[in-house]
């Protein structure tokens, strides 16, 4: 896993516990090209070859056009990417953890780029509203 760059000005990290098993949540976070299917703010995702690291994916999340590189695939744990959209480079990891027929998922992301430094405040608070946003669609399409 490529940790995110903790001094970047643009950080947040989530966690939820979502009463499903860890099958159900990891298929969903893994599934990139049905995204938009359980998440709105998700306009269009699509992997481009296999689930693995080093294979990239375009989506739109927020109205933003995004290219990310997938640097950690660990079935049913980690999964991770890297990417760059207006002016920012993000690292983006998730982590699952089963409890008792339970999951854990715990979400954690940095931006770093000359936007980020100058609207850190915004970004801080858009990017911890998007991520609070994807956990509950997450935990929600997986407690069908």
């Amino acid at each position: 896993m490529i940790p995110i760059n903790k001094k970047a000005p643009v950080k947040a990290q989530k966690s939820i516990e979502i009463d499903a098993t860890i099958e159900k949540v990891w298929d969903l976070l893994s599934d990139i090209n049905r995204w938009p299917e359980w998440n709105p703010d998700i306009k269009k995702a699509k992997l481009n070859g296999d689930l693995n690291p080093g294979s990239t994916f375009d989506w739109e999340n927020g109205g933003m056009n995004i290219s990310s590189t997938l640097h950690t695939v660990v079935f049913q744990e980690y999964f991770g990417w890297s990417g760059k959209a207006f002016g920012a480079y993000a690292i983006h990891n998730w982590q699952l953890k089963s409890s008792d027929g339970k999951t854990e998922v715990f979400v954690e992301e940095s931006m770093d780029g000359l936007l980020m430094r100058i609207f850190r405040g915004y970004m801080n608070n858009t990017l911890e509203k998007g991520m609070v946003n994807w956990l509950i669609y997450l935990k929600e399409e997986a407690e069908k």
